[in-house]
């Protein structure tokens, strides 16, 4: 058992979990490092998340490097304002945690930096898109929209020194990149599946930012951290070494979709987790999206 971990109680359990973890003094000076005043309450809500969820179930370490993630970031692990979440996965050695940023993190995140005087992401409906210029690269959305068909998704920036960038997706594209990136995508419960217009935006804006926009520090990091399990230096360390791309790896990891349906008022042989009723996204691309 690491020194991390047994600071986390005087009397160790045989099991540790990732409540105890969390309330080890090593960690939460670690989050108040991070937080500042806000750390008791970043705390309580990743605590709350992983003991109600199908996360208790998973190595604690895995949560907690997503968690320390997340407050780095600056970004809340919650389900309702949809930044940035923690999703379990299932692997041949048991569950592990991965990391996942929402396209409302990645909004955040690009406006922090002072450099985007304009940023948006939207789907785009049937009659909307008009044309595009190849060679200036310009594109007119200013059609009719003529019924409630979502037909592609749209990401747009524009920079302080005025350099715009927009990436446009047909539904069937942005279909063929989750089928090729992700695992998961076919997998009946998945966000692919549940929340599908949430994906698109997300995958969308990344490759948009990822691209084409200048990457801060913060943008960075998230980019490589997205959909990933954060691998610490050591057992006792809070620090990071490495990324594991579960969802694109070949270590047959797979979504625990079951709990993490996104949207339980849809049609699914599976139950939902109530407390992932909201936009979630998940498991998408091992790689830049």
């Amino acid at each position: 058992m690491s020194n991390l971990q047994q600071s986390a109680t005087n009397n160790p359990p045989p099991t540790i979990t990732i409540k105890n973890l969390m309330s080890g003094d090593s960690v939460k000076n670690k989050f108040e490092e991070i937080l500042g005043k806000n750390a008791n309450a970043f705390i309580s809500s990743v605590t709350t998340l992983a003991t109600t969820t199908s996360l208790r179930d998973c190595d604690p370490m895995s949560v907690l490097t997503c968690a320390i993630t997340a407050a780095t970031l600056n970004l809340q692990v919650n389900q309702t304002l949809g930044q940035a979440y923690i999703i379990p996965y299932k692997g041949k050695n048991g569950l592990v945690a991965q990391f996942q940023l929402g396209w409302k993190g990645y909004l955040a995140l690009a406006m922090r930096t002072g450099q985007f005087k304009r940023i948006n992401v939207s789907p785009v409906y049937e009659g909307q898109f008009k044309n595009h210029d190849i060679v200036t690269g310009d594109m007119d959305f200013t059609g009719e929209k003529k019924s409630d068909k979502v037909v592609g998704y749209v990401s747009f920036f524009r920079l302080q020194n005025d350099f715009e960038k927009t990436l446009y997706m047909t539904v069937e594209e942005v279909r063929k990149h989750g089928e090729k990136y992700s695992k998961s995508f076919s997998f009946q419960g998945s966000v692919w599946a549940t929340n599908f217009d949430a994906m698109a935006q997300k995958t969308v804006l990344k490759l948009l930012l990822s691209r084409y926009a200048p990457l801060s520090v913060e943008l960075q990091t998230a980019v490589l951290a997205d959909q990933s399990v954060i691998k610490p230096t050591s057992d006792d360390s809070l620090d990071f070494s490495s990324y594991e791309y579960v969802d694109n790896s070949d270590d047959n990891f797979k979504p625990v979709d079951k709990n993490f349906d996104a949207t339980p008022t849809q049609k699914s042989d599976l139950k939902p987790d109530k407390s992932f009723e909201n936009e979630a996204p998940k498991p998408a691309n091992g790689k830049l999206m």
